[in-house]
């Protein structure tokens, strides 16, 4: 299954779905497991539910990963005509300098552009390697003939666009999938694909489980007005933090004990690594220290549920990130393996 995942991870990451503006990819998830016999539910927040009955109907199971990814919109339209940027997640002004990128107006006509030090030019400004990256200084050069604020507003192009960043995704002969936005449309692939290959070979789950697609992840929200009362256990697939400290590396599974919300549910923890030991999958348990996920969310709104994290160790989260598909395949192996075991 990795290699469709993989392709379908490619596919994903150029559907762009910056927090907020996110309605094209979950229609996109949502006609792609119709194509397979499932009915999902778009809820109020647009976010897509699959509830796939179970052979026990009275303890379920919430699967989770987002499909919302870094963005930004336009903060400002400045004399020359470039763009101010307002962010949207936890991310660094550096992570973007020089990257591509696509403003998405309110007519629905789209103008592409380059995100830029406005001293930029070594050859004009000596500030240009020590200027602090910021929003006073980093700005949106659009590719159009635009010389004032004027001649930008007569695009389109106003205050609240959404920005999305160029993935610029590769997947190299070496296995490795590069981009941005793995975090985390690695993991929907990862769902997508189970629930397919569940509908192909005819499965039954032993709980009924509910496959939440969140559309808010990365500004701390997701399904967690939609839990049903039934489930007793609540995993988020997401990403595993890689860096100094770390164990989390890109081809193993990741198994989160804590991250900045406090500790995972242990029982849970426990049962993951059991699965990896036993069915011989490459794992890591690993603390992010400055993470939050939909399930630490949901334990913050007051959801009575066991919770855990799990996900595919992804280098230089946040900027221009990059994973392997062992990671990906260990990630896809817990998965399927957890929900079709007995609860913790």
């Amino acid at each position: 299954m990795t290699q469709s995942t993989i392709e379908l991870v490619q596919t994903l990451t150029n559907i762009p779905s910056p927090t907020g503006d996110t309605t094209k990819i979950i229609h996109f998830l949502d006609q792609e497991l119709q194509k397979h016999g499932f009915q999902g539910i778009i809820n109020r927040k647009g976010s897509l539910i699959v509830t796939v009955p179970g052979k026990d109907d009275e303890n379920h199971r919430f699967i989770t990963a987002h499909i919302d990814t870094l963005g930004a919109m336009v903060r400002g339209i400045k004399p020359d005509g470039r763009l101010k940027l307002d962010l949207i997640g936890g991310f660094k002004y550096n992570s973007i300098e020089g990257e591509y990128c696509t403003i998405h107006t309110q007519s629905g006509k789209d103008y592409t552009g380059t995100i830029l030090m406005h001293q930029t030019s070594v050859h004009v400004y000596k500030d240009a390697g020590s200027a602090e990256r910021n929003q006073d200084n980093m700005e949106v050069r659009i590719d159009e003939k635009t010389f004032s604020e004027e001649d930008t507003k007569k695009l389109g192009i106003q205050v609240g666009d959404f920005i999305s960043f160029d993935p610029r995704t590769e997947i190299t002969p070496s296995g490795f999938i590069k981009s941005r936005h793995l975090d985390d449309k690695v993991s929907a692939a990862i769902l997508i694909n189970f629930l397919i290959d569940l509908k192909k070979n005819n499965e039954s789950l032993p709980y009924t489980t509910h496959f939440f697609f969140s559309n808010n992840e990365e500004i701390g929200y997701g399904g967690n007005s939609n839990i049903d009362e039934k489930v007793v256990e609540y995993l988020a697939v997401d990403m595993g933090a890689m860096g100094d400290d770390q164990q989390t590396d890109e081809y193993t599974v990741s198994i989160c004990v804590k991250d900045a919300s406090g500790p995972y549910h242990l029982g849970l923890r426990n049962h993951f690594v059991h699965l990896c030991e036993t069915n011989k999958i490459a794992y890591k348990l690993d603390i992010y220290p400055f993470y939050g996920s939909d399930a630490s969310a949901a334990m913050r709104a007051g959801a009575d549920v066991k919770h855990g994290l799990v996900g595919a160790g992804i280098e230089a989260s946040h900027a221009f990130e990059r994973t392997h598909q062992d990671s990906i395949d260990a990630t896809e192996q817990l998965v399927s393996k957890y929900l079709f075991s007995e609860l913790s």
